[in-house]
């Protein structure tokens, strides 16, 4: 087995892990759920469901790479999985794909930030122009396309070159602070806008019972695996960097706070500012894109907030990305002789030519990212926790849930891992298949 890198420290290995969940999901898809769902009832019961769910579920990943010393290519294998190098390799390739839409989405966001700059100053570049058509082609929305993504595609390659501490570990320590200013100085004057104050009772002040179905339930509970990067991947290699004497609960709690604040902290930035300009909070997927611009466009000094936001969305966007270069990334590594730096170009390379049929048009996108994205990632969930609680021998995974720790795990939480996590994981994927395969 090849040296590990470990993290330099408690604040570093925080840092890269809140990182790593704090990302589109938390400051873009969080705030539309919240809007799809009908607001109070959905934000109380999806902040349940991290800390009954995501963070127990969190615990396994982290276990099952530290205990194998290795990412998605090896872990399932070495942890007793039955099939568990051929699971290894379909959900590395699961991530390549992942990963390449969603580099293409942090390309938009980086050119809408680029836009609010250019229009503060007197030009007229109009930042939807990146976005694909619903239908069919556009010409200058690939371009646009191809040019952003090789962008962040060469930034993730740079920081990954240095590897964990010299590069994760340096823009982590740099993004995370930085994203959390951003989110206060927009919180603080999103509600001071006269009739913000209609959204924040919307938001976390009205809850209905009726509005908590079955449907937004499932819902929350999706959202607590995706907003903490549960897959059996990105949490799995980042497991395999922990040391001995990196305590997997404490730390696990704090990151899922991190990741649950982020979310929380950007609902408090969006709704006040949509309700007090009369727009629609249940826009969906189009609250950040299209909605939110034209609320940052009727506030004074607007372009100013609005480029702080994309920066913050953009940074948390990052940090997420270079956590899925780097589970592919240690599978070349850990598993072929090639160095570091050629595993990374290589991988970027791939990246980039897969990027490319989701930017057709949002036909192609939508599909791409239900399956590679929502839909696989919970089966990875699923998976990472049945090996951990079923396939690595109880006692020695009771030693590697307490390592650092100085006490014995609770053996009721293994067991709630061991039943409950898989049970509601497997009823986030049948929702999953109903809502979006089956339902017309």
């Amino acid at each position: 087995m090849k040296n590990r890198e470990t993290f330099s420290s408690k604040f570093s290995l925080l840092m890269v892990m809140i990182g790593a969940t704090v990302g589109l999901g938390n400051v873009w898809r969080f705030p539309y759920m919240v809007g799809k769902f009908g607001g109070t009832a959905f934000v109380l019961f999806y902040s349940f469901a991290v800390f009954v769910i995501g963070i127990p579920a969190l615990m396994a990943e982290w276990t099952l790479g530290r205990h194998t010393g290795r990412g998605t290519l090896g872990a399932f294998e070495k942890g007793g999985l039955p099939g568990g190098k051929y699971v290894g390799m379909f959900l590395f390739f699961v991530v390549i794909c992942a990963t390449s839409y969603y580099t293409n989405s942090i390309g938009w966001v980086a050119y809408y930030g680029i836009g609010q700059v250019i229009n503060a100053f007197g030009g007229t570049i109009n930042p939807a122009a990146i976005l694909p058509p619903n239908d069919g082609f556009n010409g200058e929305s690939l371009v646009l396309q191809l040019l952003m993504t090789g962008g962040v595609i060469a930034a993730a390659g740079f920081v990954l070159v240095k590897g964990l501490r010299k590069g994760i570990e340096r823009i982590s320590k740099f993004f995370i602070p930085l994203l959390f200013g951003i989110l206060v100085i927009l919180i603080i004057r999103a509600i001071t806008l006269p009739g913000s104050s209609a959204g924040i009772r919307w938001y976390i002040g009205s809850f209905k019972l009726e509005a908590l179905s079955g449907s937004a339930m499932a819902a929350a509970l999706g959202q607590a695996v995706f907003s903490l990067s549960l897959g059996g991947t990105f949490m799995v290699v980042y497991g395999s960097y922990l040391d001995k004497s990196d305590a997997i609960p404490g730390n696990a709690v704090i990151t899922g706070i991190g990741d649950l604040a982020a979310g929380l902290l950007a609902g408090f930035v969006i709704f006040p500012a949509v309700f007090a300009f009369g727009l629609e909070p249940a826009s969906g997927p189009d609250l950040i894109f299209q909605t939110l611009p034209k609320t940052f466009a009727m506030i004074p000094a607007g372009w100013v907030f609005a480029l702080l936001f994309f920066v913050g969305l953009f940074g948390a966007a990052f940090l997420s990305d270079i956590a899925a270069f780097e589970v592919l990334v240690a599978g070349v590594t850990d598993n072929t002789e090639k160095t570091r730096a050629r595993a990374v170009w290589l991988i970027c390379g791939a990246v980039f030519f897969l990027a490319i049929p989701p930017m057709i048009n949002f036909k192609v996108f939508v599909p791409w990212d239900l399956v590679f994205g929502s839909g696989m990632q919970t089966l990875g969930a699923l998976l990472a926790v049945v090996t951990t609680v079923w396939c690595i021998k109880r006692s020695e995974a009771l030693k590697v849930f307490a390592m650092g720790s100085g006490k014995p795990f609770p053996v009721f939480l293994y067991w709630w891992m061991r039943i409950v996590i898989p049970l509601v994981i497997l009823f986030i994927g049948v929702n999953w298949v109903l809502e979006s395969v089956f339902k017309n």
